[in-house]
């Protein structure tokens, strides 16, 4: 385990040990992508949603780094237009939720764990994210990248949400400002939560490569952003959903320009039981 803040970010921001396989949910009639260890059973699954009018492709980044620590990775594709539906957008996470759980991916290769699911997304996917976690009890955590308001508001779906919530926003964010976003939705949370403001990102920061829409939105690709969006997001889903701690210095501790917003923050991220715990937990009570 990582003794500070700055080597677990250098060690988590870095391709994890499994080789990664990405695929088409299409196949499975949902359209977007899937990406997955080569490997494993009873792994743990994320339903990761876009920002407004962002492919999922623009985060494929993100999912093969968050694949290749072990997590399986969905990515719906729906809602795409100008004018998406908040709530079926949501509804299409958890859908995701149910393929990763019930569809054996990689060839028969790879299983997940029905206990071990989260919920991410970017944007207008953040929100949906928080609308879909409000609604599922089977959700253990959940990560959002600068999250915007929704509707159904996720403001109100937040306090619903009593699963540990990590939220990066971006303080050059002109289009989802923190204050009447990622803020909100951190001080409504009904879980431990953690917020932490990019001192350098904008709006599109979390994006990866070009698209026509830097045009239209604020910001654009941003390296160092992603860069500590691979970290904390993997530090915390491996905690929460597996137990492991090879990051708790990173949830723990300060980072240059992404600080812990201690006025939206409440409890410890690592102080959570992960889901293994709870799992083995109910098994000893059963028996």
């Amino acid at each position: 385990m990582a003794r500070t803040a700055k080597k677990a970010l250098e060690e988590l921001s870095r391709r994890g040990p499994h080789e990664v396989l990405h695929g088409d949910l299409a196949v499975v009639g949902l359209p977007g992508i899937v990406c997955t260890p080569r490997e494993g059973l009873g792994l743990p699954a994320v339903a990761f949603g876009h920002g407004w009018l962002q492919p999922p492709r623009r985060y494929l980044g993100l999912l093969r780094h968050l694949a290749s620590w072990g997590v399986v990775v969905a990515a719906p594709g729906t809602q795409g237009g100008l004018f998406p539906s908040h709530r079926l957008f949501s509804s299409d996470l958890r859908t995701a939720l149910d393929i990763c759980v019930n569809v054996r991916l990689g060839e028969g290769r790879i299983s997940v764990d029905g206990e071990r699911l989260a919920l991410a997304g970017h944007a207008m996917g953040g929100g949906c994210a928080v609308l879909a976690a409000a609604e599922d009890e089977r959700v253990r955590a959940v990560a959002t990248l600068a999250a915007s308001e929704t509707h159904p508001s996720a403001f109100v779906a937040a306090k619903a949400a009593h699963v540990p919530g990590l939220h990066l926003a971006g303080a050059n964010d002109l289009l989802a400002p923190p204050v009447s976003n990622a803020e909100p939705i951190a001080q409504a949370w009904g879980g431990p939560v953690q917020l932490r403001t990019l001192k350098k990102a904008s709006h599109l920061g979390f994006a990866e490569g070009r698209h026509w829409t830097e045009l239209l939105l604020h910001g654009r690709s941003e390296w160092g952003t992603q860069r500590i969006a691979k970290a904390m997001v993997t530090a915390f889903l491996l905690r929460t959903l597996t137990g492991d701690r090879r990051g708790d210095a990173l949830l723990e501790g300060d980072l240059p320009g992404a600080a812990i917003d201690h006025a939206h923050t409440r409890g410890g991220l690592v102080s959570v039981e992960p889901a293994d715990k709870r799992k083995s937990r109910r098994r000893r009570k059963a028996a």
